[in-house]
């Protein structure tokens, strides 16, 4: 009777873990969670995380292939089950942080289309998916504002691309001197400010423009909160 259980529980399908247990933590998961919470809070687009985006997708679709397969296996255990159901929750996890990061890149690159379209840097930081949806997000936009309203003022009036002296610009643009938390992950650098140097030792928590730690930012060596 022994013997057939434990023939029984070989066929179980094992599951793997979300991310490996890594000592420094920093796992694809967590990667994520810092990429995510940085997009969320910084006022500029980011780089893309395409190929950790691919990885952890391609983690989640074979985790889920792994809960079918042991679902539809007669011989599962309640330990089995019980498995199942961690497994389930931390993918619902992981594809809450995956729509929440996309949400919000795609919210920025429809906010910023008309600048996106027109400077190469940040360009550079989107993948060509949010390039070509930038661009008719802001072929869209360009084309109902002057069917409504841009075709019935004068010629001189008639251009998104103005910079009138005293009123706002009529593209907008990431703000940049906008105030950030920022937590250093590790010692960093001294940052000078116009009359002062600031020190950021490592866990030092401070606010202050996003351009003053912009750079320290891709390097990875601080995150926002």
């Amino acid at each position: 009777m022994a013997s057939a259980s434990a023939s029984a529980s070989t066929r179980v399908v094992p599951i793997a873990p979300i991310y490996d247990e890594q000592e420094d933590n920093d796992t694809p998961l967590s990667q994520l969670t810092r990429h995510w919470m940085n997009e969320r809070h910084a006022p500029d687009i980011l780089p893309a995380q395409e190929e950790l985006l691919s990885s952890l997708l391609d983690h989640i679709r074979r985790q889920s292939e792994a809960v079918q397969s042991l679902r539809g296996e007669p011989s599962a255990s309640e330990e089995d089950h019980i498995r199942i159901m961690l497994v389930q929750m931390e993918v619902e996890r992981v594809k809450f942080i995956v729509r929440s990061y996309v949400r919000t890149r795609l919210f920025k690159v429809e906010k910023f289309a008309r600048f996106i379209m027109t400077d190469e840097t940040i360009q550079a930081r989107i993948t060509m998916a949010e390039r070509a949806h930038a661009s008719r997000h802001a072929h869209l936009t360009d084309r109902h504002f002057h069917n409504v309203v841009l075709q019935s003022l004068p010629e001189t009036q008639s251009h998104l691309d103005d910079t009138p002296i005293f009123m706002p610009p009529m593209i907008t643009k990431p703000d940049e001197t906008r105030a950030v938390f920022v937590h250093a992950l590790r010692d960093c650098p001294p940052l000078r400010f116009h009359d002062k140097t600031l020190e950021m030792k490592r866990g030092h928590i401070s606010l202050m423009p996003f351009s003053f730690i912009q750079t320290l930012l891709l390097r990875g060596d601080v995150e926002l909160l």
